[in-house]
């Protein structure tokens, strides 16, 4: 079923034509993604929140390949509006899109909520994903053969959702985080359901960076008023940025890969990227569907095929 095993960049094919929108472009794994994306020739649409940091990521890329078209667009995946209005946007402006890869999060941070009143985690990584895929599927859908890739995490396998009470256990951080990586993964194979259902011509493909090297568990560990040496001292047994990205590439770019594909590093957290296993509740066909009913009435967004 799947040709290419334990893929490497190297094998990322030719994606000259191809407008890809990937959020929180401007460091870690989303940069090393789109770094190597623009490489291969694609139009580069970085969907970030703080718009010097993505000018700054993207004077990189074309440091390295000067003829590279990289577009960087404000986008707060912790506000409502700003998705609307960068959505908005793209439809003004840039046309179709092939490629959307939800890749930006935050983890493990103290409590607080978004600027819509949803816990910042859920409200972030899910919600925000949820309402951005849902505003931009018009143009995805103009697109012959798009493709929806939503990046997750194997801290999804703690994670529990009750789609019915999403604020009312008292907040971990931990759980917190792996909850909104679970409802990345129920949601990225509910959106393949329903693009199924609807003979649409899109996938959607979920990955996971394994444990890799990126500026996002330092944050985290800040914001938990901890020693950054704690961090330094992991990232010392954690792959690097660039082979986090792999499982991202392959899901984005791999021309076999089916809707409804999980990948991961090879080797658990580390190695080139192969198809990997979730968890059994991520499969839950019921949660997933409340799931969407939820946040659809969270976001007041609703996905038309």
């Amino acid at each position: 079923m799947f040709a290419v095993k334990g893929w490497t960049a190297e094998q990322v094919p030719d994606q000259s034509g191809k407008t890809i929108v990937i959020t929180g472009a401007n460091s870690g794994i989303g940069f090393e993604t789109a770094r190597v994306l623009a490489e291969r020739g694609a139009r580069l649409i970085m969907a970030v929140r703080r718009l010097d940091a993505g000018e700054e990521a993207a004077a990189a890329i074309r440091s390295e390949n000067p003829p590279a078209e990289v577009i960087v667009v404000e986008c707060d995946l912790a506000s409502l509006t700003s998705i609307e209005r960068f959505a908005g946007r793209i439809a003004d402006t840039l046309g179709p899109v092939d490629v959307l890869i939800n890749n930006a999060g935050i983890m493990a941070v103290p409590y607080g909520t978004t600027v819509d009143g949803h816990e910042r985690q859920f409200g972030t990584n899910h919600l925000g994903h949820f309402a951005l895929t849902g505003r931009l599927l018009p143009q995805v859908l103009e697109s012959e053969n798009a493709r929806i890739v939503t990046v997750s995490s194997d801290a999804h396998r703690y994670g529990r959702i009750d789609p019915d009470s999403l604020n009312g256990d008292r907040y971990r951080r931990w759980g917190a985080y792996g909850r909104s990586k679970l409802a990345n993964l129920l949601f990225a194979y509910e959106l393949d359901r329903k693009a199924r259902s609807a003979h649409a011509s899109l996938i959607s493909v979920a990955c996971h960076p394994g444990y890799a090297a990126t500026n996002l568990q330092g944050r985290a560990a800040r914001e938990q008023g901890k020693s950054e040496r704690i961090w330094r001292v992991g990232h010392l047994l954690a792959q690097s940025a660039a082979d986090g990205a792999l499982p991202t590439l392959r899901a984005a770019t791999d021309p076999v890969a089916e809707g409804g594909s999980y990948y991961g590093p090879a080797r658990w957290q580390r190695g080139p990227a192969v198809v990997a296993r979730s968890s059994g509740r991520s499969h839950n066909t019921e949660t997933s569907k409340r799931l969407w009913e939820v946040s659809e009435q969270l976001t007041g967004v609703r996905f038309r095929f």
